[in-house]
């Protein structure tokens, strides 16, 4: 089958061309729309409470509507007690209420209230004031435009000595759509040449190097076109894009490293170029097939986290996998056709025939080195894997806030102005949402009051802002009567604005909004939405329900979400690798040693990440922010992301030396030969990654810089500690037990082609490959 679609490939390989310039001509056109579909959603967990209260607080309630947003205001040329004040205030409100764009249904604070009622929406410097908004557009559709909207506010009234600012999860999502587009261009822009240069250091010529960077990025811009037509359909995370750049440079210029290696080779082995090209399908084809369609497998496995941002990413990784595994073994070997020899021209960097001896002669020699010693090398690598993961044991996760966008982006400048003027809780209360199949009344007053002072008092609460007071005012027997029937519309002015931005046009729904005096992601937010939560749970009155959300309560539920689908997506990945490796190496210790390795070296990327991230060290150094926590869907991500590449190496490595093993039978010698043919191609790969995933970690937002830092710490940790010597000790010590099967005698060691007799072992040599049926040995290390 491989010989005739090396020969259908040959010649169909004009047309298969052309129809790939086509299309990847017109995916480059759709995917140029991706941007403008992604949402900055998908945290919700169905079910849960935060949800449940987004929902609710999204009609029906005046400042509040499909999108909230929070305008800031800070006049640094007048105070609050100065006349000019009020006027100039007043006037950026209504350039924001008059901006189409917005659709700015109601609002609520500063401009809207009486001199009485001000006081709450006046920062503490007497010069920032803040109205909240209800815009009638969707969130998506809003964080597309707020952008623009926020740059020209702030150039409007910047010459006027006024700081204008939109605070809201829109406006949030919307400048992190904007960053996340700037910092995927600033490292496409430091990859390409590098990735570039690494294929010339390798190849020794552009052509090469050329072809594999165009398979690769073919295979990115496909992916993009496909999520632009599905994000039409569903919600796709903005980090969706990102990822699959990310992973799509990274695996698919190492797949065709992979293929177009092998098919230099069997041409330097004499093949014309249509064997070649089936001799290639043959190994390093089938290989890429396999390792592709496990890494797709394990990558399936994250759509059992419930959190449409997993999702999204892991769609992205299966979409751009499965192209780059498509364009490899398809598209590779037709380009292969074209090409013939002049694969080899543009020759940069000279390679002698003789060069590559001595090189294997030292990876052998290397490999007999830690076999010798194998109880040493492999205690002293654990020891220090262990030693770097021993950090991940206070590993803390949570959704990301307005520390991953820059200090000096005007989004991030009103958050922090929120929070210095108001205190570091008032831009993620906790809300707390009382609800009652019938207007709420009097009958209810007493366990609404009740459920307000047990909040009130709990520890951490600075305030718990709701219409109570304000109805107290008018009422103070029974406040809830006063905002029932006619008597609502008797209220005055200000209070009514209170109570219809607290409570709902029906009645029906109480926001109680509890401030804290720590930021949404504190452990002590945290500790206190687990005591508003069970406080509420306590109410006593027959018909009401609460439900708590807000920042804090959307992250936690999402924690909780990841954490209790966890076990579930570690199970079913490594019984799908385990499977696939099981079928691949035939053998049932080796994918056990191999799942075993791979949790090592994740808990080591892990503690580095909680070092760096979390706890600071050498963050400054790197450019890194540190958040105190990691962003929670790192970790479920880096887990599957891999063990999939990893597992892609262990496949590359022991596929040759079960060759090799097949071919003498010889456990020792066929590790050392097999770590001599595969470490120098297993080495510029993992280089090709770490300065992919590298470039991301530097020019990307917060979560993108974790993910690539992640990713390349782990395949340096992969292709260095565990490739060269945790699995050549590891499998030294395992001997025979490496290929054991139910039902399948040893291999005997086999006598050396053409000669009919055992190859001589030199004292202390390892094999290093195979010339004119005669072994050769390298010297092993002293």
């Amino acid at each position: 089958m491989i010989e005739r679609f090396a020969a259908a490939t040959r010649r169909w390989r004009w047309p298969i061309a052309v129809v790939w310039i086509v299309a990847v001509a017109c995916a480059g056109v759709v995917a140029m729309g991706l941007p403008g579909r992604l949402s900055g959603g998908g945290w919700e967990v169905e079910g849960s409470q935060s949800a449940a209260v987004e929902e609710a607080l999204r009609t029906g309630f005046v400042g509040r509507a499909a999108s909230t947003l929070t305008v800031v205001v800070r006049d640094t040329s007048h105070t609050a007690e100065e006349e000019p004040f009020e006027g100039r205030v007043r006037e950026v409100m209504a350039a924001v209420a008059a901006d189409e764009t917005l659709d700015v249904q109601s609002s609520y604070g500063w401009s809207t209230l009486g001199p009485e009622a001000r006081a709450p929406f006046l920062g503490s410097d007497l010069r920032t004031a803040i109205d909240v908004v209800g815009l009638g557009i969707r969130e998506g559709y809003a964080r597309q435009e707020l952008p623009e909207v926020q740059a020209g506010l702030r150039e409007q009234f910047a010459d006027r000595g006024l700081q204008v600012s939109l605070v809201g999860a829109a406006s949030f999502w919307g400048e992190v759509n904007e960053l996340s587009e700037k910092g995927l261009a600033r490292a496409e822009l430091i990859t390409l040449p590098l990735i570039l240069l690494v294929l010339l250091v390798l190849f020794g010529g552009v052509v090469a190097a050329l072809v594999a960077l165009v398979v690769g990025v073919t295979s990115i811009v496909l992916t993009l076109a496909v999520l632009t037509v599905l994000a039409g359909q569903y919600e796709l995370s903005l980090f969706v894009q990102n990822t699959a750049t990310m992973l799509g440079l990274g695996v698919g210029v190492d797949y065709s490293l992979f293929v177009i290696a092998r098919f230099k080779e069997e041409l330097a082995a004499g093949r014309d170029v249509e064997s070649a090209v089936a001799a290639t399908l043959r190994t390093s084809g089938e290989t890429v097939l396999f390792s592709g369609v496990t890494v797709i497998a394990a990558m399936c496995t994250l759509f059992l986290v419930p959190l449409g941002v997993i999702g999204s990413i892991a769609l992205g990784a299966v979409v751009v996998v499965a192209f780059s595994v498509l364009t490899s073994v398809v598209l590779l070997p037709v380009v292969l056709q074209l090409l013939g020899r002049r694969i080899e021209r543009g020759v940069v960097f000279v390679r002698r025939g003789t060069h590559r001896r001595p090189a294997a002669a030292r990876w052998a020699a290397f490999a007999g080195r830690v076999m010798r010693r194998p109880v040493l090398f492999l205690a002293v690598s654990v020891g220090g894997l262990l030693l770097l993961a021993a950090p991940s044991l206070g590993l803390q996760t949570f959704t990301p806030d307005s520390r991953i966008i820059p200090a000096d982006e005007p989004v991030r400048a009103g958050f922090a102005l929120v929070e210095e003027q108001f205190g570091p809780g008032s831009t993620a209360p906790l809300q707390v949402l009382v609800s009652s199949p019938e207007p709420l009344g009097s009958d209810d007053g007493a366990a609404v009051l009740g459920l307000r002072d047990r909040l009130k008092a709990l520890p951490s609460v600075v305030r718990v802002d709701s219409a109570l007071d304000a109805l107290a005012a008018v009422n103070a027997a029974d406040p809830l009567a006063a905002a029932v029937g006619p008597a609502r519309e008797a209220l005055p002015p200000d209070v009514r604005q209170t109570v219809d931005h607290h409570l709902s046009d029906d009645g029906r729904r109480l926001l109680l909004s509890v401030v804290a005096d720590a930021p949404a992601s504190a452990t002590s937010t945290q500790d206190l939405l687990a005591a508003v939560r069970a406080e509420a749970a306590d109410l006593d009155a027959a018909g009401l329900s609460v439900a708590v959300g807000g920042e804090t309560a959307q992250g936690v539920d999402s924690n909780d979400a990841i954490t209790r689908t966890m076990p579930k997506v570690v199970l079913a990945m490594l019984g799908v690798i385990y499977l696939f490796l099981l079928v691949s190496f035939r053998s049932v210790f080796l994918p056990l040693k191999a799942i075993l390795i791979n949790l090592l070296s994740v808990a080591a990327t892990y503690g580095v990440l909680v070092l760096v991230f979390q706890h600071g060290y050498g963050a400054d150094l790197l450019g890194f922010e540190r958040t105190g926590y990691i962003q929670n869907f790192i970790p479920v991500l880096l887990l599957t992301l891999l063990f999939s590449l990893s597992t892609d190496y262990e496949v590359f490595l022991l596929n040759r030396v079960r060759e090799y093993h097949q071919q003498t039978g010889d456990d020792t010698g066929s590790v050392a030969r097999g770590l001599a043919s595969t470490a120098p191609l297993i080495s510029g790969a993992a280089l090709l990654m770490v300065v992919v995933f590298g470039a991301f970690s530097f020019a990307g937002i917060l979560p993108m810089k974790q993910l690539g830092f992640g990713m390349a710490v782990a395949i340096a940790l992969d292709a260095t500690v565990i490739r060269l010597v945790v699995v050549p000790a590891s499998m030294r010590l395992m001997g025979a037990w490496n290929w054991w099967m139910p039902g399948r005698r040893r291999v005997p060691a086999r006598r050396a082609a053409g000669r009919g007799r055992q190859p001589h072992r030199r004292p202390g040599g390892v094999p290093v490959g195979v010339r004119d049926g005669q072994h050769r040995w390298a010297p092993a290390a002293p």
